[in-house]
C-alpha cells in the first residue's frame, strides 16, 4: 500500500532539484562561455591573417589583473611600444609581435598565470587626439598566489631528510621574491637559506640577490662536521638564445668540528676555523630536449672560483676551475616511426684547484684545505664508488683531490610495454674517473700549513695534471631504473666496479641516487 509522502520529503526533493539545475545551468555558461571565447578566437586569428599588412599606431595599452603589481615596474615594459609607434611604421603583424614579446617577458617574471588574453579594439571616436590608424590593447592577466609553503621529505644520496620551503612571490609589486628555506636530516643535521631577487629595470632576464646560509653536514667519509654561516651577492642574466650566466661574491665562516675518535692526521691538521672571501662566474647552456631524461641535445657549464687573492681577504686563496660537457643522441628503429625513447649520453667532468698566495702574494702560498677539494665519487657521479671514494685517502679519510677528470656513457631504454613519453628508463651505464692531490717538489703531498713558493705550486700542478692521465682510472659499470619527476631524477642501480685504483673505496650492489644534476 503507497504512503503519502511527507511534507518535509517534498522539500528534500525539491532542494536536489534545485541544486541540479543550478549546477546544469553553470555547466551550460561556463561551455557557452568557452565557445564564445574560441569562436572569438577563431575571429581574431581571421582579422589578423586577412590584415597583417595593414598601417596602425598603438594608441594605449591597459593591463587589467595586475592588483599587486606596481605600475612603474609594469610601464618601462609597455611605454616604448606607444612611444615608438608614433615614430616606427608599423604593420597590425608587427605590433602583434612586439605585444606578443612584452608578454612573454610577463610570463618569464612568474608572478602571473600562463593564459594571458590581449584583446584589440578601436578608440572612441569622440576623442579628437586619436587617428584612424590608432587601436588600444588591453591584456588580462592572473597573478599567482603570492604565498606558497611547502613540506616533505627527501630519501637518496645515503641521506634522509625532511624540508620546509616558504615563497613570497610579488613582495613589493615588482616581481621580488622572498625563498626562506629549513631542511634537517641524517647528513645534513640543519641547514637554513634565505634569499631575496629583484629584477633589475623590469627585465625578466636580469636579477640581482642577496643571500645568507646557514648549515651543519655530517661527512663520514672525511670523519667530521662542517658548519657553514655567511652570506653572498649575485647578478644573473640571460640571453635570449637560453645562455645562462652568473657573477657574485660570498663570504663564508666554515668549521671543521665534530671530529671521530679515529680521525686521521690530515682531517686533525685542518680542522678549526677559516674563512674563504670569493667572487665567482658561472656560464651554462642547456640545449637537451629534458635535462632530467635527456633524448638529443647537449649541455656546457662552466665554474671559476678566485679567493683570498688581492682585496678580497680571508684565511684561504686559491683558484678553482671546473667544466662539464654532456650530450645525448636518439638511437631509431627501423620501422617504427616516431621517437623510440632509445638515446645513447654521455658526460665528462673536470676540475682543478690551484693554490694562490694570500693578498699579494708575499707570503707564499698554502696547500689546499680539505673543505675546499674536490669530492669524487658516489650514486650522482661516478656510479659504483662510496662518496668520496675515490682520490686520495689518509687511513679510512676521503681527503678529496687538486685535479680530478671523471666522464661516463649510457644508454636509456623505455620499460617494455611502456612507450617513449614515459618517465621511466632502463639504464645501462659505464663510467670511471680519477682524483689526484696536488704534489710538492720531491714527489710528496702538500703538508697542511706549509707554504709553498709559487714554482713549487705549479710544478706540483703540472705532475698532478699528468697523474690524472697515467694508468687506468676506477670504472665501474651497471644497471639500473631511472625515473624523471619534474623536480629531481630518481636511480636505483646495481653497480659492479671493475677497476679499482689501490686504496679507494668501490661499493658493489644497489644504490639510490637522488639529484638534478647527474654525471
Amino acid at each position: 500500500m503507497a504512503q503519502a509522502s511527507s511534507p518535509r520529503d517534498d522539500n528534500v526533493f525539491e532542494g536536489l532539484l534545485k541544486r541540479e539545475a543550478s549546477s546544469v545551468e553553470q555547466r551550460v555558461a561556463m561551455e557557452r562561455a568557452r565557445l564564445q571565447e574560441s569562436e572569438s578566437g577563431q575571429r581574431m586569428a581571421q582579422l589578423l591573417s586577412h590584415n597583417q599588412t595593414l598601417p596602425v599606431t598603438l594608441s594605449s595599452v591597459q593591463i587589467h589583473g595586475a592588483r599587486n603589481t606596481r605600475k612603474s615596474f609594469l610601464d618601462p615594459l609597455f611605454h616604448p611600444l606607444v612611444v615608438d609607434s608614433r615614430n616606427v611604421d608599423y604593420t597590425l603583424a608587427g605590433l602583434m609581435n612586439e605585444v606578443g614579446g612584452v608578454v612573454a617577458k610577463l610570463q618569464k617574471f612568474d608572478i602571473f598565470h600562463p593564459d594571458m588574453l590581449v584583446h584589440l579594439s578601436q578608440p572612441s571616436d569622440l576623442d579628437p587626439s586619436t587617428s584612424p590608424t590608432d587601436l588600444d590593447v588591453s591584456i588580462r592577466v592572473r597573478e599567482k598566489s603570492r604565498f606558497m609553503l611547502k613540506t616533505g621529505t627527501d630519501l637518496g644520496n645515503t641521506e634522509g631528510s625532511a624540508y620546509g620551503t616558504m615563497l613570497v612571490r610579488n613582495v613589493f609589486g615588482g616581481a621580488e621574491f622572498l625563498s626562506v628555506n629549513a631542511s634537517a636530516g641524517t647528513r645534513t643535521r640543519s641547514a637554513y637559506s634565505a634569499e631575496f631577487s629583484t629584477p633589475i629595470n623590469s627585465n625578466p632576464n636580469l636579477r640581482l640577490s642577496i643571500d645568507g646560509l646557514a648549515s651543519s653536514t655530517h661527512k663520514p667519509w672525511a670523519s667530521h662536521e662542517e658548519l657553514l654561516k655567511g652570506g653572498g651577492l649575485r647578478l644573473n642574466w640571460a640571453k635570449e638564445n637560453g645562455d645562462r650566466f652568473q657573477v657574485g661574491y660570498s663570504g663564508t665562516w666554515r668549521q671543521l668540528t665534530g671530529l671521530a675518535a679515529a680521525a686521521s692526521p690530515s682531517v686533525r691538521g685542518d680542522a678549526g676555523d677559516s674563512v674563504k672571501s670569493a667572487i665567482t662566474y658561472t656560464f651554462q647552456r642547456e640545449r637537451r630536449d629534458n635535462p632530467m631524461l635527456p633524448q638529443s641535445g647537449y649541455m656546457m657549464k662552466t665554474t671559476s672560483e678566485l679567493a683570498g687573492w688581492g682585496l678580497l681577504g680571508g684565511d684561504v686563496g686559491f683558484s678553482k676551475s671546473e667544466m662539464e660537457v654532456a650530450g645525448a643522441v636518439p638511437i631509431p628503429i627501423p620501422g617504427f616511426k616516431g621517437p623510440s625513447g632509445i638515446s645513447i649520453g654521455c658526460g665528462l667532468r673536470a676540475g682543478l684547484l690551484y693554490p694562490l698566495p694570500l693578498s699579494f702574494g708575499f707570503g707564499g702560498a698554502a696547500p689546499s684545505r680539505l673543505n675546499d677539494r674536490f669530492t669524487l665519487g658516489g650514486p650522482t657521479d661516478v656510479r659504483g664508488f662510496s662518496l668520496g671514494g675515490l682520490g686520495p685517502r689518509d687511513g679510512t679519510d676521503a681527503l678529496g683531490g687538486d685535479v680530478f677528470a671523471a666522464g661516463s656513457v649510457n644508454m636509456l631504454m623505455p620499460l617494455p610495454r611502456v612507450g617513449p613519453d614515459s618517465p621511466f628508463r632502463i639504464q645501462l651505464f659505464m663510467n670511471g674517473g680519477r682524483s689526484v692531490a696536488m704534489k710538492k717538489m720531491g714527489n710528496k703531498a702538500a703538508a697542511p700549513g706549509q707554504r709553498l713558493t709559487a714554482g713549487s705550486v705549479l710544478g706540483g700542478m703540472l705532475s698532478a695534471t699528468r697523474e690524472v692521465g697515467t694508468g687506468l682510472p676506477s670504472i665501474a659499470a651497471g644497471v639500473g631504473l631511472v625515473y624523471a619527476h619534474p623536480v629531481a631524477r630518481f636511480e636505483l642501480n646495481f653497480s659492479l666496479p671493475l677497476v679499482t685504483r689501490q686504496g679507494e673505496e668501490s661499493r658493489k650492489g644497489l644504490q639510490v641516487g637522488v639529484g638534478i644534476n647527474f654525471l
